[in-house]
């Protein structure tokens, strides 16, 4: 059956849906298991000793992890010029971004038997053309062709889309374990939206500061018996607790009252939390994400009445007090999904939907949003050289009449190479044992600029199309 797959890959959490097509329609998206007990997995890589990778998060192990071993918050540093190092591999961000999207396709393949006809990928909103070529680039290495990188904010509002909600000027407020951003949105015509203005990785604290707050919290509770962080059953106590927080943390969006079992040197105890407790140690943070998303609705000329509503999303807006903060500041509809860590990975199912019914349907199709595969005889990376001129002064690429529409190249295969991969393929351009070969390859793009400005063409982009903003 055809489906198309929307993958979210957050600082702390990875999620995936995908929408399959019913006859001429979209079914709703569903999210996809990625987890043995969940939906959405850590954004974490751990490299073994023999340089295999592993998806999990080293704060579930029980034995310690050593930490050069562990490569997490990669997403965030996509066009960094300094490689962050994994075990003895200078690997940079995005071959480890590329890295676990390949994962996730090959763990939806596993569970859908077939390739999805479709893939988009949700990126920060405030990347520009530069990190979304360099993602571009690093998927294309490891065989994934087919992917469009669109704006987390945009895809969260097409989420919420599906869901019903109608409005037209939306408040996007975004609260991960992580990152904490805010942004605005315009819905565009035929479909999508626009990307009005926004604030990505603001100075307010996130859910993993909520986190430390409540282990602050109860560790007050058993000072004594956690006098000493130098005793190793200590230590190992504290790493017991942080994700016993975290597991409270999510039981009090529901519950008013959880239990936060600690295991202490020599014996065992249950610390009982309150919702309320929680609410006044994370109420000042999250009072300042509030008044981050304020400024930013009134940086594009707007009041909070002018809104049509506000959307949640990621894993911590689902906290109470969040909802209850926002409609005490926003005279206007605050809406949040039930599990809002999946809204982008869902928000990029319905667009890739409603992408493929645009390249498939009547309407002529805008420039596609994908890494083409070369033409015949041209050299890996090469650009194509057929693309379109410039850009009108609102940032959009000028149409072109039917006839200069050129038809999509047959899909290759999505190449899907086992995780247990050397590191050294994927970080070879970030390793400086290859100056050479970054001399060589600068000197070719430079003249493969050149070339291009002489006969008018554009470098190699992943673009969004018209109607998903930029």
């Amino acid at each position: 059956m055809p489906y198309v797959l929307g993958i979210d890959i957050g600082s702390t959490a990875t999620a995936a849906a995908v929408a399959r097509l019913q006859g001429s329609n979209w079914d709703p998206p569903e999210p996809v298991r990625l987890g043995p007990t969940g939906f959405s997995v850590p954004s974490v890589l751990l490299m073994s000793s023999n340089r295999s990778i592993t998806v999990a998060d080293p704060d579930e192990y029980d034995a310690p992890v050593d930490s050069g071993w562990v490569a997490r918050d990669f997403g965030n540093r996509v066009g960094d010029d300094v490689p962050l190092l994994v075990g003895d591999e200078a690997c940079s961000a995005q071959a480890l971004t590329a890295m676990l999207a390949m994962w996730v396709v090959e763990r939806v393949m596993d569970q859908e038997r077939e390739r999805p006809d479709w893939i988009v990928l949700s990126h920060p909103g405030d990347w520009g053309d530069y990190r979304r070529h360099l993602l571009g680039e690093a998927l294309w290495d490891v065989g994934l062709a087919d992917v469009a990188l669109l704006p987390a904010p945009v895809l969260a509002a097409a989420s919420h889309a599906a869901h019903g909600f109608s409005g037209r000027t939306l408040a996007v407020y975004t609260l991960g374990g992580q990152t904490y951003s805010t942004a605005v949105v315009d819905r565009a015509q035929p479909l999508g939206f626009d990307l009005r203005g926004g604030l990505a990785h603001a100075e307010p604290p996130a859910g993993a500061d909520f986190d430390e707050a409540l282990v602050e919290h109860v560790r007050a509770s058993l000072a004594k018996e956690l006098a000493d962080p130098t005793d190793p059953l200590v230590r190992q106590a504290l790493l017991g607790l942080r994700r016993e927080c975290r597991r409270a943390k999510t039981e009090l969006t529901a519950a008013e009252t959880a239990d936060v079992l600690v295991r202490l040197p020599g014996r065992q105890t249950r610390v009982p939390v309150r919702r309320a407790e929680l609410e006044d140690l994370i109420r000042p943070a999250v009072t300042l994400t509030v008044d981050e998303l304020t400024r930013t609705v009134r940086s594009c000329g707007l009041a909070p009445h002018q809104l049509d509503g506000v959307l949640l999303a990621g894993g911590s807006a689902r906290i109470p007090l969040v909802r209850e903060l926002l409609a005490t500041r926003f005279p206007v509809p605050v809406e949040v999904e039930a599990d809002p860590q999946l809204t982008v990975a869902a928000g990029a199912a319905v667009a890739g939907g409603q992408l493929l019914d645009r390249q498939r349907g009547n309407r002529p199709p805008p420039r596609p949003p994908v890494m083409r595969p070369p033409r015949p005889g041209a050299r890996r990376g090469e650009p194509p050289a057929r693309r379109q001129r410039g850009r009108s002064g609102d940032g959009r690429e000028p149409g072109r009449p039917d006839e200069e529409q050129s038809p999509l190249p047959p899909r290759p295969p999505v190449r899907i190479t086992p995780l247990e991969l050397p590191m050294r393929a994927l970080s070879r351009l970030a390793s400086g044992r290859d100056s050479m070969v970054i001399g060589l390859a600068v000197l070719v793009i430079a003249l493969g600029v050149l070339l291009g400005a002489a006969v008018g063409a554009d470098p190699l982009t992943v673009a969004a199309p018209d109607g998903w903003g930029r």
